[in-house]
């Protein structure tokens, strides 16, 4: 994952950390082939702000590396309120005055408008670039993730399901960093939730992911997802 993360706080039913069994370290290590597995996701992610955050309500394709949903401001503020598509470099936003709660299956044809994603500054680009790599092609290798600062750190349940909360490790790109990404992981490998604090955030960022059947992406006019 890309972007700079932080140390995320204590979770719900949090009572530890210690070393991950080994059992929990192959949950872990599955979690993200899980929804590369799936195709994808729909999830919803909180990205908290001063003046009021943002709720993007989304499904990820992991295959072809897009993400498309529907955006509202918390608070005052509703000047993001609309659909929205990503990409690991660009953003399409289509403005709307009562955004729906769910985007349509469909995207519109015409009123989107498009930006580079934010390698950096933007709670939201962040949130969006690290949704994109909750799936990964292949299990990451258990017997290394607690080598390299993987903990458990309690039990929790999120939406009925019981659940493992544990921490990953050090990112490749930054020694030092296990601990950053906490996961909210079921008896099977499932990821139900997923807490993060990036540099641009007051909060951490919150992604909980929905077990309904998954619904494909459908560009935007103009984006060829990857495949």
């Amino acid at each position: 994952m890309g972007a700079a993360f932080l140390l995320a706080g204590g979770g719900s039913g949090s009572s530890g950390p210690r070393a991950l069994t080994s059992d929990e370290a192959n949950r872990l290590a599955i979690t993200r082939f899980r929804n590369y597995e799936a195709h994808g996701r729909a999830v919803t992610i909180t990205v908290p702000g001063t003046a009021g955050g943002l709720i993007v309500t989304a499904s990820v394709d992991y295959r072809g590396k897009v993400g498309y949903g529907v955006v509202h401001g918390t608070g005052r503020d509703t000047s993001s309120d609309g659909l929205i598509e990503w990409t690991a470099t660009s953003v399409f936003v289509h403005p709307m005055v009562k955004a729906p709660a769910h985007a349509p299956a469909s995207p519109p044809d015409s009123g989107w408008y498009s930006r580079p994603l934010q390698s950096s500054g933007s709670s939201l680009d962040s949130s969006l670039t690290i949704a994109l790599g909750l799936g990964s092609d292949r299990p990451d290798n258990a017997q290394l993730l607690p080598q390299n600062g993987a903990a458990w750190w309690g039990r929790d349940q999120v939406d009925g399901h019981r659940v493992d909360v544990m921490t990953g490790p050090s990112s490749r790109e930054r020694s030092g960093t296990a601990g950053n990404v906490r996961y909210w992981v079921g008896s099977d490998g499932t990821m139900y939730r997923v807490r993060i604090s990036v540099s641009s955030a007051t909060q951490p960022v919150v992604m909980d992911f929905d077990t309904h059947k998954y619904v494909p992406v459908k560009p935007v006019p103009g984006v060829t997802p990857t495949r």
